[in-house]
């Protein structure tokens, strides 16, 4: 029988929700998909460990459903917000360990908030700024912010810079930058030594603030 804390429960298989529930499931956890779409579930019947179509602002039929027994759902209802809302309440009263929810909007961010789940998600504007991120300089490949200003960006080496040591780049704490290690081909690499070479196309993972980890794209 799985943990609960590997059992995870999708409200809402659109686009958004389907893509989180076969990730979840890649990785190995017990997803549940959970939408009143008879379409959309039985697209995913196959491939889910369960599913059910049934009304999700019906606390009843989610205790029926085996809910309560999951330990995180994601609500991804797509453009109603009431059964958004009503849902993430019947989640908090099945007392679900986990709650994320993705917003529609600014106002519908600021109920779920006042509701305290655990996270409200806003896709297309963390996409969007995602994508401005990498637009904005072609070297960064992928970006995660972890919050007080700090993000982890994943930066593929130009080619003049082959055979360059970390130590030469100036990845120093002095630039409030940290080299993480390196992606070389699949292989992850360590970079304890600092006057170890890299190669061009290495992609450096590198820890700092925005305004630092920016200056240095530029400087590539």
């Amino acid at each position: 029988m799985a943990r609960p804390d590997t059992k995870f429960v999708v409200i809402g298989l659109g686009a958004f929700g389907t893509t989180v529930a076969q990730e979840l499931l890649r990785f190995g956890n017990h997803v549940m998909g959970i939408d009143a779409n008879e379409k959309l579930v039985s697209r995913l019947a196959d491939t889910l460990t369960s599913s059910a179509i049934l009304d999700s602002t019906d606390e009843a039929a989610l205790r029926e459903a085996g809910v309560d027994r999951y330990g995180a759902a994601l609500v991804a209802i797509g453009t109603n917000i009431e059964a958004s809302i009503l849902t993430t309440m019947n989640l908090k009263l099945l007392g679900l360990k986990t709650i994320w929810v993705k917003a529609m909007n600014r106002p519908h961010h600021r109920i779920l908030s006042k509701l305290g789940v655990d996270r409200v998600i806003l896709p297309e504007q963390e996409m969007g700024r995602h994508t401005a991120q990498m637009l904005n300089n072609p070297s960064i490949q992928d970006y995660m912010t972890l919050g007080n200003g700090y993000s982890v960006v994943n930066v593929v080496l130009p080619e003049r810079y082959d055979g360059v040591s970390a130590a030469k780049l100036r990845i120093t704490a002095e630039r409030g930058l940290r080299l993480l290690g390196m992606m070389r081909g699949t292989e992850f690499i360590p970079c304890e030594d600092p006057e170890r070479p890299m190669k061009c196309d290495d992609r450096l993972v590198i820890l700092g603030k925005r305004a630092d980890l920016r200056a240095f794209g530029d400087a590539l």
